[in-house]
């Protein structure tokens, strides 16, 4: 048994949602949100105080950890790090009580640390309303649905949204970042006055910055479903196309909607742990539009 403490904290003042609420939001989408994390070497984003109080990143995992976690070894440039891995509800609750409210698993599992199963297209908005994060989002997916490139959308939780693209693991980090760029290349000519590329914000402001530069080993992103530490406590929640529209306000999707939203339309991400597309192909037919 997991022992559970501390669940009347409030972690969200304004709302007065508390450490229970996050246990019980993940709880209740277990099924869900496990497939995401399973396998993965695990950033804990730890807010032990909730939102307003202080944070911090864990990537080593102490030494008196519980035996029913899984760990993994993974290799920096200077040190080898011991990640944490959410194989089960038990340690999906064991974190969530640790206070991390968002989980942020690696882009590539264990079986093949060099090779993510998921490109992403991380679209963050510089003094952009949200309109233009969607009118970006809606461009990137014509441009791949022209190619026949499979792509799917959610919401950051914050102000932004991300569009992946399944991999399944055939391809390193180098050829998931090169497809990527070019994606924001053929988006960047078609759209500059509102995209851009340039990795310095002073040199991106009032457009919407894709950052491509996520598809690097090591990094991580909210995963889908996983609650952010922000007002309202919204969730990174997949969407179907149709929803990516000027109505769209990520902060429908919270703490409070999800889980009867999931039993009514169920899980949109699913293909992006399937099988992936050919990268080759796939870059000989987008330079046409170069």
């Amino acid at each position: 048994m997991i022992k559970l403490t501390n669940l009347d904290k409030v972690f969200w003042p304004e709302e007065g949602y508390t450490k229970g609420d996050v246990i019980n939001y993940y709880q209740s989408i277990k099924k869900i949100i496990l497939p995401y994390l399973k396998n993965r070497p695990m950033v804990l984003n730890r807010h032990p105080n909730g939102i307003l109080g202080k944070s911090f990143f864990q990537k080593q995992i102490g030494a008196h950890t519980p035996s029913f976690i899984e760990t993994v070894n993974v290799e920096h440039s200077h040190k080898i790090v011991t990640y944490l891995m959410v194989q089960n509800i038990e340690t999906l609750l064991y974190v969530a009580n640790l206070g991390c409210i968002e989980l942020n698993p690696f882009h590539a599992q264990v079986m093949n640390l060099n090779n993510p199963t998921y490109m992403i297209l991380d679209l963050d908005p510089e003094q952009v309303s949200f309109l233009g994060v969607v009118e970006v989002a809606l461009s990137i997916h014509a441009l791949l649905e022209e190619v026949g490139i499979k792509n799917y959308c959610k919401t950051s939780g914050g102000r932004g949204l991300h569009i992946y693209i399944p991999l399944a693991g055939a391809y390193d980090f180098a050829q998931s970042q090169n497809l990527a760029h070019l994606i924001g290349i053929i988006i960047e000519s078609k759209h500059q006055e509102l995209v851009s590329l340039a990795r310095l914000p002073k040199e991106r402001q009032n457009r919407v910055y894709i950052d491509y530069l996520r598809n690097s080993r090591h990094q991580t992103v909210a995963a889908p479903y996983s609650l952010r530490p922000k007002p309202h406590a919204p969730v990174s929640t997949p969407l179907s196309w149709d929803e990516v529209n000027p109505k769209l306000n990520p902060l429908d999707f919270n703490i409070k909607t999800i889980p009867e939203r999931i039993k009514k339309v169920g899980d949109f991400f699913k293909p992006v742990l399937g099988p992936g597309i050919n990268i080759e192909k796939s870059l000989k037919l987008l330079e046409k539009f170069i």
